[in-house]
Order: structure tokens, then C-alpha cells, then sequence
């Protein structure tokens, strides 16, 4: 059995409203923190040579460390993300699903 929902009352829900206004400025501010991070390894690389060149142990040095903190920063904003929707968005996207239902179908 298929199910016709009426996707124009829904998005007009203010509850989807607000959903989608704290997810999409959530999502810009991950979006735009992770991208001043990922700038900053050539930024560093062209203009900073000296401090990327230090010793930090071994063969390691700041700009090889900064770019492998890359990957840390990277699964630090998933888990962030992931931690985020499954506590807070969804459980908005579930109730709004819930009640979907009595919003009338098309």
C-alpha cells in the first residue's frame, strides 16, 4: 500500500520549518569550519614554511602533523554531525513523520 503524502502542508509545518532552519545553519557551520581548517594546511605550506619545517619527532614535522590532523578534524565533525542528528534532528524528523499522517494526503 502506498501512502500519498501532502509534502505542501508538511513543508509548511513549522515544525519541518525549524527543523530545516537548525539543521541547514548546523550543517554551514560544520561546513564552513572544515573548510578554514582544509585552507589552512596550503596557506601554512606556502607562507609558513618555517614553522611547518620544525622537528616535532622523528621524521614528523608541524606540516606534516597539521595535515594528518586533517583526518582527526574530519571524523571529529562526523561524529559532531552524527551525534547531533541522531539526538536532535531526528527525533524532530520522526515526530514530524508521525503526524504526516494527518495532514491530509494530496
Amino acid at each position: 500500500m502506498t501512502t500519498a503524502y501532502n509534502w505542501a502542508a508538511i513543508q509548511a509545518d513549522p515544525r519541518f520549518q525549524a527543523l530545516h532552519a537548525k539543521k541547514s545553519r548546523f550543517l554551514w557551520t560544520l561546513l564552513i569550519i572544515s573548510i578554514v581548517y582544509y585552507v589552512l594546511l596550503p596557506i601554512g605550506a606556502a607562507y609558513f614554511q618555517d614553522i611547518f619545517k620544525i622537528q616535532v619527532w622523528g621524521p614528523l614535522n608541524v606540516g606534516l602533523t597539521f595535515a594528518l590532523s586533517e583526518f582527526i578534524v574530519a571524523w571529529g565533525i562526523a561524529i559532531i554531525y552524527s551525534r547531533r542528528a541522531n539526538n536532535e534532528f531526528d527525533v524532530l524528523a520522526r515526530e514530524i513523520v508521525e503526524q504526516a499522517h494527518t495532514m491530509g494526503s494530496r
